[in-house]
């Protein structure tokens, strides 16, 4: 089979699907969740998520999710922060984010 070739724009964009339990929860209402690179806007996230998977995007949330500060012993470090979208899709199409 051969594989599906990725633009430029998507390959730059979009870092990874999340998945978490609030994600797969939005499912249902056709919002996929994804972390994107943090100088991504709107409109780039869409045209990147409309190119990879072919489906017609109605509207992106952007959420910046701030680093926090972790411990481990005497030592304090820093998890990084990251931006992620909530990519809402018209009904009756879908993203397969994992296989079942």
């Amino acid at each position: 089979m051969p594989q599906k070739k990725i633009s430029t724009l998507a390959a730059k964009v979009l870092k990874e699907p999340q998945v978490t339990e609030k994600a797969s929860s939005l499912v249902n209402q056709n919002q996929y969740v994804f972390k994107v690179w943090p100088r991504s806007n709107k409109s780039e996230i869409k045209q990147a998520v409309e190119e990879l998977y072919g489906v017609n995007v109605l509207n992106v949330n952007i959420v910046n999710v701030p680093s926090k500060q972790r411990r481990l012993g005497r030592i304090t470090g820093e998890r990084g922060g990251y931006k992620k979208a909530v990519v809402k899709i018209k009904p009756g199409q879908k993203i397969e984010v994992l296989p079942r």
